[in-house]
């Protein structure tokens, strides 16, 4: 994590984040969205939703020992792993609802006439989830997570994940993600397309 961070520091991180990157590396005592909007590949690397929130909150306390980061990092990747094994929206929305706290009642309609931009799990894990949970396929996931405004790029990072999860994306949008992404990167998605392969 230091590695890749201080190689790309302008990633859009949170300023406490980046305090962790560069000076002291103590786990944030903080609410932030950063262990959230990073952890999507735990979602499809194990076998069962238990191991899943394991080693989701495994990864997030790396960085971060405030309860409500580690609950929206294990948030997402619960969703992903359901996304990915066949559950239904509607299973989903009840499993966060239920484990989570998660208030997921208000429609995007609703999020986008008072939102906005918020560093916190508790004010952008929930939002991302409702905006998959409208969606009608990826591109509209993404249309609609960025549409509400706010910390788009946490928000599109945590929405993108579950849906790549849930539906088919779209090969030019792959095509196009992939044209910008440098070298090490794209090794890095190679290496992990093969492992999930």
């Amino acid at each position: 994590m230091l590695r890749w961070g201080r190689k790309y520091p302008k990633a859009g991180y949170s300023a406490q984040y980046l305090r962790w990157l560069f000076k002291d590396h103590k786990p944030l005592d903080v609410d932030t969205v950063d262990a959230a909007m990073s952890i999507s590949c735990i979602g499809w690397l194990y076998d069962t939703i238990d191991e899943t929130r394991k080693m989701a909150r495994l990864s997030a306390m790396t960085t971060h020992v405030n309860p409500d980061s580690i609950r929206g990092a294990d948030a997402v990747a619960s969703v992903v792993y359901m996304a990915r094994t066949g559950s239904t929206k509607e299973e989903i929305k009840d499993y966060v609802q239920r484990i989570f706290g998660y208030d997921l009642s208000r429609s995007c309609a609703e999020i986008r006439k008072t939102y906005e931009h918020q560093e916190s799990c508790k004010e952008t894990v929930p939002q991302a989830i409702t905006a998959f949970l409208e969606s009608k396929n990826f591109e509209d996931a993404l249309r609609t997570v960025i549409f509400l405004g706010g910390n788009t790029d946490s928000s599109g990072a945590m929405t993108g994940a579950t849906a790549s999860a849930y539906y088919i994306m779209p090969v030019d949008l792959i095509a196009e993600c992939r044209h910008r992404l440098p070298e090490d990167m794209l090794e890095v998605v190679d290496r992990f397309e093969t492992l999930l392969a």
